[in-house]
């Protein structure tokens, strides 16, 4: 699928986070399981203001925090500015994030990297791009995650708001670079294998939390509950339903590569016999003449190069992004007759 990031974390900008990772894992022992990922109130704030001032546009940001047990705390963020792709451009980004955790540290702000955020569109997150920054952040940090935020399901009264890490058995795969139809059916591995969710909390400190409750209305309901009631969800199903085309477009493109590939390995192994058989005979011959025979197997002939099987990584993802979408419109359809229901039932009383 072609939902390419509009750019991808800086390698130069990872030096910093390379030299704290290095000495917090001197010191660090077999960690427990990542459990759940504790965001701080003001974080995701800030997640969501950035998100929806550039919306559609999509953005990225750091995240900043502590890795504490099975329980990863994002305390704090920054956005990265929206840029070009451009050498120079990228080079001033990766001074820009090395001078904010700076400028952070001097004010003793939380400036540990556990990560960072980005916003997507209907959920069309599953890329390679997203994949290959996860391996980058993963060679400095062990434990990270990628915040997702989808500003175009908040008008339907919904927090979009998912915690993403890669699995350690995708990772592995990854990293030797096999993802074969025999290896991935030795690992038993299928393309739900991929991403693992993690649950997210959102914690505020007490005098955030008194503050809030100050600021409760006496009103028994909220504007977030009428936009939940809010019936004409066309636009967000129309939309879900061009991206899913368009994913099934993709996926019938890899198929026909995969069919492409086994054509060319039967005929292959067709004028392979077809050698052998010849070779086979004329062996027969030559020990028939007292001479002797010729070997079965020739190296140099083209017949006997293996041909590269294609990559099951970019049907996995594009499997990925069709589930999410049949997901989000079997999720909004049943809301939508939920709401119709009562609507009748409070039109007839």
């Amino acid at each position: 699928m072609g939902w390419a990031h509009p750019y991808m974390v800086s390698i130069g900008s990872l030096s910093l986070i390379s030299a704290v990772a290095r000495a917090i894992s001197k010191d660090e022992a077999v960690a427990p399981p990542l459990r759940v990922v504790q965001i701080e109130g003001l974080a995701v704030l800030k997640i969501i203001k950035h998100c929806k001032e550039f919306a559609p546009t999509l953005v990225t940001g750091q995240l900043l925090g502590l890795d504490v047990g099975s329980v990863l705390e994002i305390t704090n963020c920054f956005p990265f500015p929206v840029r070009d792709d451009d050498e120079e451009i990228e080079a001033d980004g990766a001074n820009y994030q090395l001078e904010m955790m700076r400028c952070l540290r001097e004010v003793n702000v939380d400036n540990n990297t556990v990560g960072w955020y980005q916003s997507t569109v209907l959920g069309s997150y599953q890329t390679v791009e997203l994949i290959e920054t996860f391996m980058n952040y993963q060679e400095n940090i062990k434990r990270c995650v990628c915040v997702i935020y989808d500003p175009s399901k908040a008008d339907l009264g919904a927090l979009a708001l998912k915690a993403l890490k890669l699995s350690d058995s995708f990772m592995e795969l990854y990293r030797g670079g096999n993802f074969t139809g025999e290896k991935l059916r030795e690992r038993n591995f299928s393309w739900m294998d991929i991403f693992e969710e993690i649950p997210i909390k959102v914690s505020n400190s007490a005098l955030v939390s008194a503050f809030m409750t100050e600021l409760e209305t006496d009103a028994p309901v909220s504007q977030g509950d009428y936009d939940r009631l809010h019936s004409s969800t066309t636009p967000f199903l129309e939309n879900n339903m061009e991206f899913l085309i368009k994913c099934m477009d993709d996926l019938s493109m890899e198929q026909q590569k995969f069919q492409y590939y086994y054509r060319n390995l039967s005929r292959q192994q067709a004028q392979q016999q077809a050698w052998l058989q010849k070779r086979r005979t004329e062996n027969m011959a030559r020990k028939s003449a007292g001479e002797e025979p010729l070997p079965e197997e020739d190296p140099s002939n083209p017949i006997f190069k293996p041909i590269p099987e294609p990559s099951r990584l970019e049907s996995f993802l594009i499997t990925n992004q069709v589930s999410n979408f049949c997901g989000q419109i079997n999720g909004v359809a049943g809301q939508n007759f939920s709401r119709l229901y009562l609507t009748k039932a409070l039109h007839d009383n």
